[in-house]
């Protein structure tokens, strides 16, 4: 899709869009697969409201994208223009116990940042890849905590109402790997309420989940994290490992011979490969275990 029409360029560049055209999705997601659409970068979170009318207003559909790291998105030239959040300088302040964190900031040097300022509570988060925003979407989480416990403000473009709106953190339901945000909500900023800890504590707290991390998943592959939701009381790695599966490949997409719920992107794989591939193993758990695997990842297909 292309933002090429001359009266559509002329309300972009008014609004400070930052327009990339031709921007191939498989350089922003971290499994490296996607097709080619125009990248639309937002530096004011004020114009998204105008920004979204102008785009209906011209028949342009658009999705839009966090860090791109839970994400599969389809082969070739792509239907819809991607919105994406510029990051802004800073990306943190903190408030005393508080965090005011830009939805566009790095959620690893997040968790860095409020550590060294003896902000903890989120270090199972430091190994998980993407943007604040994105961990927000999916209440992230890791070794028994999950974002959602610290959230007590959200700044969002709300989609059904056309609007920015603050959301309080009793407002929200955090579930596991689930929030109660539309799909089509954009997440601008966020406050956290984080408990105080010495930084030595914190940084304790951060190895032993990196060395956890290292020893258990595929670090440096290109990958979505885990593919499949955990079902309750159960491990959809554990039912794929039990089969066998790792190793399992459809062209370059394979099952990882460290961790069975991530699927790798071993070379040039295509989205066909990585969605063949999440089928047949989602077939081979249900029969085997009578369970149907929910994605974990989300697909945006062309």
């Amino acid at each position: 899709m292309r933002a090429e029409h001359p009266k559509l360029e002329a309300g972009l560049a008014a609004l400070g869009i930052d327009v990339r055209s031709g921007t191939s999705l498989s350089e922003l997601t971290s499994l490296g697969i996607g097709g080619t659409t125009d990248l639309l970068r937002i530096t004011k979170h004020d114009s998204i409201p105008e920004l979204i009318g102008l785009l209906e207003h011209h028949d342009i559909p658009y999705k839009f994208l966090g860090g791109g790291s839970n994400l599969l998105v389809g082969d070739g030239e792509l239907p819809w223009v991607i919105l994406q959040l510029a990051k802004p300088d800073p990306e943190i302040v903190l408030e005393g116990k508080f965090a005011h964190v830009d939805a566009a900031a790095d959620l690893g040097r997040t968790v860095t940042f409020c550590a060294k300022h003896d902000l903890g509570g989120m270090e199972g988060l430091i190994g998980v890849p993407g943007t604040v925003g994105g961990a927000l979407r999916m209440n992230a989480g890791a070794y028994g905590m999950q974002i959602g416990s610290y959230v007590r403000k959200v700044k969002l473009y709300r989609a059904a109402e056309r609007k920015i709106e603050i959301l309080s953190g009793e407002q929200i339901s955090f579930e596991y790997r689930h929030t109660s945000f539309g799909p089509d909500d954009m997440m601008l900023a966020v406050t956290l309420e984080l408990p105080s800890k010495p930084f030595k504590e914190i940084l304790q707290g951060i190895r032993i989940c990196n060395e956890k991390r290292r020893s258990s998943q595929p670090l440096g592959q290109k990958s979505a994290g885990c593919i499949f939701k955990n079902p309750l009381g159960a491990s959809a790695g554990r039912m794929i490992d039990e089969l066998g599966l790792k190793g399992l490949s459809v062209g370059d997409a394979k099952v990882s011979d460290r961790h069975a719920n991530f699927f790798v992107n071993a070379g040039q794989a295509s989205a066909k490969d990585l969605l063949t591939l999440i089928s047949d193993v989602r077939g081979r758990v249900e029969n085997a275990f009578g369970v149907k695997l929910e994605n974990e990842v989300v697909v945006w297909n062309a």
